[in-house]
C-alpha cells in the first residue's frame, strides 16, 4: 500500500526504481486530477503522508490500460539510459494531434561517474553530494505541487485525446530503437490554438538521475489562480511562471534544455529520433 523511498540510494538500480515510481505517482496524479480516466482505474497508495492515485490497467477503461503500456515503453528507454524527455499532451480533436490544448514534459538526465552531481544550476556547488533525504524531500514537494497545481487549474474539455512523444540522447540511441508500444514519429512538433503558459514545476536530484518536470497549459487556465498558490510550503522555490510569445518564446525554449515541442511549428532539427504512441 506504500510508494516506498528506499532507505538509500546507493546502487544505480535503487535511483531507477525510484524515478521509475516517482514517474509513475506523477502521470497518474496528472491524469486523475485532469479527470481523463475514471476512479475504477486507479487505486490508492500512500507516499510518506501523503494520499497518492496510482493508474491501473482496468479492464474496464482501455485508455488506462493503454497509458500502463507507455508507460513500461518508457521504463525500457530509461533503463537503457536513452530516454532524454516524455512529453505527454492532451488535445482534443482526434485528427489532429499536433495542436495540444496542455502538455506535460518529463526530462532526465542521468550521471555516469556516481554520486557528484552538477547540472549547471547556479546555485549548488558542483561537488555537492545528494542526500536520500534530498531526493525524499524534492519527490514529495513535486507531488505536491502538483496535486496543488491540477486543483487550480480549470478543467480541460470533456472529450480529450492523449499522445506521448519520447525523445531520446541521439549520440547513445541506436536510430532504429523504438520502445515497445511506441513507433517513430513523423513530425516532433506541436503547437497550441491558444496562448501557451509555462510551469516549472520542479526537480528531484538522486546521485544518478535527475528528473524535471514542466507543464505548459493555455493561459486562461491559468486566469483563476491565486499566484501565493505557486508557492507551496516555506523554504520552497516558487512555480516560475512565464508566458511568452515570439522571440521570447525561442529563448526560453532553449532555457528548457533546447524543448523540441511547441511554439507554434517550432521543429527540432538536432533530435531526429522521436517517437509516438496515441
Amino acid at each position: 500500500s506504500a510508494v516506498v523511498f528506499p532507505k538509500k540510494i546507493a546502487t544505480e538500480q535503487q535511483s531507477l526504481m525510484l524515478v521509475k515510481r516517482l514517474l509513475a505517482v506523477a502521470v497518474s496524479c496528472i491524469t486523475y486530477l485532469r479527470g481523463i480516466f475514471p476512479e475504477s482505474a486507479y487505486g490508492t497508495r500512500y507516499m510518506d503522508d501523503v494520499c497518492v492515485k496510482i493508474l491501473r490497467e482496468d479492464k474496464n477503461c482501455p485508455g488506462s490500460t493503454q497509458l500502463v503500456k507507455w508507460m513500461l515503453g518508457c521504463y525500457d528507454a530509461l533503463q537503457k539510459k536513452y530516454l532524454r524527455q516524455i512529453v505527454l499532451a492532451v488535445y482534443t480533436q482526434q485528427e489532429d494531434p499536433q495542436t495540444v490544448t496542455e502538455c506535460y514534459h518529463f526530462k532526465f538526465k542521468y550521471t555516469h561517474n556516481g554520486p557528484l552531481l552538477d547540472f549547471g544550476s547556479k546555485d549548488k556547488k558542483s561537488d555537492s553530494t545528494i542526500t536520500c533525504a534530498d531526493t525524499k524531500k524534492a519527490s514529495i514537494l513535486l507531488i505536491r505541487k502538483i496535486y496543488v497545481l491540477m486543483q487550480n487549474l480549470s478543467p480541460l474539455p470533456n472529450d480529450v485525446c492523449l499522445t506521448m512523444k519520447l525523445l531520446y540522447y541521439d549520440e547513445v540511441t541506436p536510430p532504429d530503437y523504438q520502445p515497445p508500444g511506441f513507433k517513430e514519429a513523423k513530425y516532433g512538433g506541436m503547437m497550441f490554438n491558444e496562448e501557451p503558459m509555462y510551469l516549472n514545476v520542479g526537480e528531484v536530484p538522486t546521485p544518478f538521475h535527475m528528473l524535471k518536470l514542466k507543464i505548459t497549459t493555455e493561459k486562461q487556465r491559468m486566469e483563476n489562480i491565486d499566484k501565493n498558490i505557486l508557492k507551496q510550503g516555506e523554504t520552497a522555490e516558487p512555480l516560475q511562471v512565464c508566458g511568452l510569445s515570439g522571440d521570447d518564446a525561442e529563448e526560453e525554449s532553449q532555457d528548457m534544455d533546447e524543448d523540441p515541442v511547441l511554439d507554434n511549428e517550432v521543429e527540432d532539427k538536432n533530435h531526429v529520433n522521436i517517437s509516438e504512441a496515441q
